[in-house]
């Protein structure tokens, strides 16, 4: 079950191609975000996005691909009229 919405999905040229590469889709991860499965974050990270989930603010999960290439996964806060207008699959590098 989803804890949030995405709102609008963005992915950068470097997090496309290293899923690409792998064989894996976005969704895949998308889902994993949008379950509560952040990943490989240190545990003060998975921390602060479970409160986040009820305070608004900005979600990160971390994940690695099949290649073992790192890519993370950005939501960010809610707006004004509480929702999450964007979230973000990139490469760390590229952030």
């Amino acid at each position: 079950m989803h804890k949030f919405d995405l709102g609008r999905t963005l992915a950068t040229p470097g997090a496309l191609a290293a899923l690409e590469e792998s064989g894996q889709s976005p969704a895949f991860f998308l889902d994993k975000h949008t379950m509560g499965d952040w990943g490989d974050v240190n545990q003060e990270d998975k921390q602060a996005n479970d409160e986040a989930l009820t305070s608004g603010e900005r979600l990160l999960s971390a994940y690695k691909t099949l290649l073992g290439q790192r890519i993370w996964i950005i939501t960010e806060a809610v707006d004004d009229q509480g929702k999450r207008a964007a979230t973000t699959i990139l490469l760390p590098e590229e952030y």
